[in-house]
């Protein structure tokens, strides 16, 4: 089949639905003029607007009024009906810090009620996260700050899965995107985006290649999580806890082992797409693994670079701290490098009391997290203050016992590096 007759098959089981009752009726979208079509496709591909392919996009705030949503929909950590899946739930395998509505909110929220099969995008913060909703054998809906898109058969949803998580398809989310504090795209504009459409056989090969390639990716993924575990262990092994303190070192906040705790500026900039002459733009998203992500970049001008240098200049041995939307992970800068930050980063430059390594175990450790959780800020998109970060403790070790444990990271480290160019 090629995707042509795909397309009009979709559209036809859609106009079907509509007729049942089981689909809401909307607007047509504009049709694709030839100035709209980003390149030429191969034969048998067709342009298509993902509404237009799509049986439903719809998220969380589509069901009604922020009012009646107030009203009508219990949101609890308590264990209850329905869960609302969050974007971060896939991060742990849901199998913590879940929120849940009673079976009245699951109702009224019927509009994006979630069966298993759903691809779910994070339209607030950190775009470009993408992920497919597993069947968890219990009534699902969506949670705020997501975009819900159902396929009319769930065949179709991987070829959709890869394309989104492609540059073509991050390129797009990003196109979409704008805001001063953080950036968003609604669902009425992702309906709108022009997505290339493969025959159905296509679409079957390229996923079981890259299939194939996820499989090698995660198996290296898992060996890296084997690493940083030992890191941690060590760390806790080496210097214990601010719970117990065994050790009784000193207790400390990061405002005293630190110079002065800055974030990065709070207006949103204008980028540049002249990654020669413009300079690296790095936002909380780029530490999210605990390692500076140094290959998706943003850029911004010389001339703006200038402005927000003058204030805040990071270096090598800097911790980053994300702040917004994922919150709580640091990194540390591991090459000498010029870049600016936004405000979702804080840094961190430690004074002679603490080494860079073990500053940003430090902040790392669950204990820290767990200070970090208890003073988050904001509805919606979670916010973590420069003050409460300020005021944040760790443990803070003789600055021998630090550098041996520097030591032990920069081995581990090297093995990562190794296996890699192994692998």
């Amino acid at each position: 089949m090629n995707a042509k007759e795909l397309i009009e098959e979709i559209q036809a089981e859609k106009k079907t639905a509509i007729k049942e009752g089981t689909l809401r009726e909307e607007k047509p979208l504009e049709q694709i003029e030839d100035r709209d079509i980003p390149r030429r496709l191969p034969k048998g591909w067709e342009w298509c607007r993902l509404g237009d392919y799509a049986m439903k996009v719809t998220d969380y705030v589509a069901s009604g009024s922020f009012a009646s949503l107030k009203e009508n929909v219990l949101i609890t950590n308590d264990e209850n009906y329905a869960v609302m899946v969050k974007t971060a739930d896939f991060s742990n395998g849901f199998s913590k810090n879940l929120t849940y509505t009673d079976e009245h909110g699951y109702k009224f929220l019927e509009n994006s009620n979630l069966y298993g099969g759903e691809l779910i995008l994070s339209n607030i913060g950190s775009i470009g996260k993408v992920f497919i909703v597993p069947d968890l054998k219990r009534p699902m809906t969506l949670a705020s700050n997501t975009v819900m898109v159902r396929m009319t058969h769930n065949e179709y949803n991987k070829y959709m899965y890869y394309m989104f998580k492609s540059p073509f398809g991050q390129g797009l989310l990003m196109s979409i995107s704008s805001g001063t504090s953080m950036l968003k795209f609604n669902k009425t504009q992702l309906k709108s985006t022009i997505i290339p459409i493969a025959p159905l056989e296509e679409q079957y090969r390229i996923c079981d290649v890259l299939d194939k390639v996820q499989g090698v990716i995660d198996k290296r993924e898992r060996e890296l999580v084997d690493l940083d575990n030992l890191i941690k262990a060590r760390f806790v092994e080496l210097f214990g806890s601010i719970n117990d303190n065994k050790f009784d070192y000193d207790v400390m906040t990061l405002q005293d082992v630190c110079e002065p705790i800055k974030d990065g500026t709070h207006q949103t900039p204008t980028y540049t797409e002249d990654t020669i002459n413009g300079y690296k733009f790095l936002s909380s998203k780029d530490v999210t693994s605990g390692k500076i992500d140094w290959t998706h970049l943003k850029y911004i001008p010389e001339e703006l670079h200038n402005e927000l240098y003058k204030r805040i200049s990071p270096r090598k041995g800097d911790v980053l701290l994300a702040k917004n939307g994922t919150t709580g992970v640091a990194a540390i800068v591991d090459k000498d490098e010029v870049f600016d930050i936004y405000v979702s980063l804080a840094l961190l430059r430690p004074l002679g009391l603490v080494t860079s390594e073990y500053l940003c175990s430090a902040v790392n450790s669950v204990e820290t997290k767990q200070q970090f959780d208890s003073s988050l800020k904001g509805i919606g998109v979670p916010n973590l203050h420069l003050g409460e970060i300020k005021k944040t403790k760790i443990v803070v070790p003789p600055i021998e016992e630090q550098e041996k444990f520097a030591e032990f990271v920069k081995q581990v480290d090297k093995s990562k590096v190794v296996d890699t160019n192994a692998a």
